[in-house]
């Protein structure tokens, strides 16, 4: 059961209409098939999470996907603030970190919901959680972790477990520099106070799946036998299309002045050996080598070798 605000209009994931640098030294990027699903499984995440965050904070709150791209590491490491929020979650499927980073402020507010306070914690210096602080919002993210199971249940099994929490990201070696990851941008409006979120993921836990089943053939017994049947038939009808066949000689090159001087009775010489096979072209390829003769009053030649390559 999720519980909805009927008085908002829903949100909508934002666009950006300015086209994005390309680095062609680093090409990362997804797949449009597998972005799309990445981001289908996000949006019922996003979902969940703000349903989770009304429910817990007694606020409203909604949760909206920005974004989902593939990064390097060092690349998303490089784009979080000096002090953050950065949870690192165990993947079970696959023993690797995710992080779910937040923003210090934003969660200083969640605290202060959970303990019963209206969440004015503004102009206080960022610092980091108390032992207290942590607990809860290890609590409360836990669960809303628990949601991406269900999520991504179409995507990949996935089973992610809040470990522990850095504030510095140039401390944090989730991954290696140069690794691949898949890293989701959400939009968190709670009471009114918008801010940022990132949910970072190898990207290998959740394209493995995808790419496997790029290679299975999910087609009922009907579907391949109309597909196999297809194909001889258009073998069949490929066999039937008529083509021109040729047999030439040597080619010969001569000037211009050569050819204007031509008359009816002259000889050209083709040096072509009387025992050189000719060749036999279609479409301008040679497949075939083949010897002058006769059949009965007609000319014919003999196939004696083939140049057909495939």
């Amino acid at each position: 059961m999720t519980v909805q605000d009927t008085t908002a209009a829903p949100a909508r994931r934002k666009r950006s209409t300015t086209p994005e640098l390309y680095d062609f030294r680093r090409p990362m990027t997804l797949a449009r098939e597998h972005g799309r699903v990445l981001e289908m499984a996000f949006e019922t995440y996003a979902r969940q999470w703000g349903t989770l965050l009304t429910s817990r904070l007694r606020v409203v709150t909604h949760v909206t996907l920005e974004s989902v791209e593939m990064r390097s590491y060092d690349e998303y490491v490089r784009g979080l603030p000096d002090l953050t929020v950065m949870v690192l979650c165990s993947v079970e499927q696959a023993r690797s970190t995710a992080v779910m980073q937040l923003p210090v402020d934003a969660t200083m507010i969640w605290v202060d919901y959970l303990l019963g306070g209206p969440g004015l914690v503004a102009g206080q210096p960022e610092r980091e959680f108390t032992e207290i602080e942590w607990h809860l919002v290890r609590d409360l993210l836990q669960q809303a972790l628990g949601d991406l199971t269900y999520a991504f249940a179409a995507v990949c099994p996935l089973d992610v477990t809040a470990r522990s929490v850095q504030y510095n990201p140039q401390f944090v070696q989730a991954a290696a520099a140069s690794e691949p990851v898949i890293v989701a941008t959400f939009e968190l409006n709670v009471a009114e106070r918008t801010s940022t979120a990132t949910l970072m993921v190898s990207a290998d836990v959740l394209l493995a799946t995808l790419r496997a089943g790029e290679q299975l053939d999910n087609r009922s017994v009907e579907e391949v036998r109309e597909h196999r049947e297809a194909l001889e038939r258009i073998a069949d009808q490929v066999q039937e299309v008529p083509v021109s066949v040729s047999v030439r000689f040597s080619p010969l090159t001569v000037s211009a002045l050569d050819i204007n001087q031509l008359e009816v009775g002259d000889l050209v010489s083709l040096h072509h050996p009387v025992d050189k096979p000719l060749d036999v072209v279609v479409g301008d390829v040679v497949l075939a080598r083949a010897a002058l003769g006769s059949n009965g009053s007609r000319l014919a030649c003999l196939v004696v070798t083939s140049e057909e390559k495939s």
